[in-house]
């Protein structure tokens, strides 16, 4: 299922893509107005904390809208809404992986992928929706640059994971672009502050649950700025891969549904290039993930 959280009339809602076209439910409308549950969640947050059963209940509120006599007004087209990030607030700050694909490691400088996972954070502050224009930030850096990344959104609370069992405690995939003003990064000597700018954590377009995605290590990843190819990889290439990640980290901090974690970026940024290209007003940049879509922005 591909899940998109969206604002209207003011009201934040989330809900399924309509399949083949461009619109989304209202699954929040459908529930107030067939009550086919007791209760169902109000947020989107609090359905992933329901794991699977979130998913069956949304398609069983969707099976209900087609049946009812008005289903039309159940659903949004696309021009009609304000997109959301599909998490538009995560819980905690968005974890992330440094330096996980070797060919990104080497562009960087380093001889090649770390023996240990790097592990660094972003404020939830900077995450930003789907075809947003977001800021260049040039009073603060200018060396914006982008990093093309799978997202895994954690959909039950969980400790000491074994890796056999990671797969367990994830809810879905979706797409992340890891912003970083390099210049920040350096001057600070640490991630955080050149990490976390507003509007530096876009995602999108949509949360795609698990079940869509049987190997999220096998999925392509493109990253082009202005139509331009920059980056083309698979994360077959990772180094460590989405379980071992969910179960080293978790070693380490309590993971809870709703948390997000970056998985990495392969080669191919703008800091790699020779000479090193950043980010300018007026760019566009788009990542596409196989399976689950294409993530769009412009810079001004």
């Amino acid at each position: 299922m591909k899940l998109l959280s969206f604002k209207l009339d003011g009201q934040v809602k989330f809900g399924p893509k309509v399949k083949k076209e461009e619109a989304v439910w209202d699954v929040l409308a459908i529930q107030e107005a067939l009550q086919v549950f007791p209760s169902f969640p109000s947020t989107i947050i609090e359905g992933i904390a329901l794991g699977f059963d979130f998913v069956e209940k949304t398609r069983k509120l969707v099976d209900a809208a087609q049946k009812s006599e008005g289903a039309e007004q159940f659903k949004h087209t696309f021009n009609e809404i304000e997109w959301l990030a599909p998490i538009p607030r995560t819980p905690k700050n968005i974890l992330c992986v440094g330096k996980n694909y070797d060919d990104h490691a080497k562009e960087m400088g380093a001889d090649g992928a770390p023996e240990d996972i790097i592990v660094f954070t972003k404020s939830p502050t900077a995450i930003a929706a789907d075809e947003t224009t977001l800021p260049i930030h040039a009073d603060k850096t200018s060396m914006l640059d982008y990093e093309g990344e799978l997202a895994v959104v954690i959909g039950k609370r969980g400790k000491d994971i074994p890796k056999g069992m990671a797969y367990d405690y994830v809810f879905g995939y979706t797409i992340a672009n890891d912003l970083t003003a390099r210049d920040l990064q350096e001057k600070h000597k640490q991630f955080f502050l050149g990490k976390s700018l507003d509007g530096t954590c876009p995602l999108g377009p949509y949360l795609v649950s698990k079940d869509e995605i049987p190997d999220p290590q096998v999925l392509s990843i493109v990253t082009k700025v202005n139509g331009e190819l920059r980056q083309n990889s698979s994360t077959k290439n990772m180094m460590f891969e989405v379980a071992d990640l969910i179960s080293i980290i978790s070693k380490y901090v309590t993971l809870e549904p709703g948390d997000i974690i970056l998985t990495g970026t392969p080669a191919g940024v703008g800091k790699g290039m020779n000479p090193p290209t950043f980010l300018k007003a007026g760019d566009e940049v788009k990542i596409s993930i196989e399976g689950i879509g294409t993530l769009a922005n412009r810079f001004a």
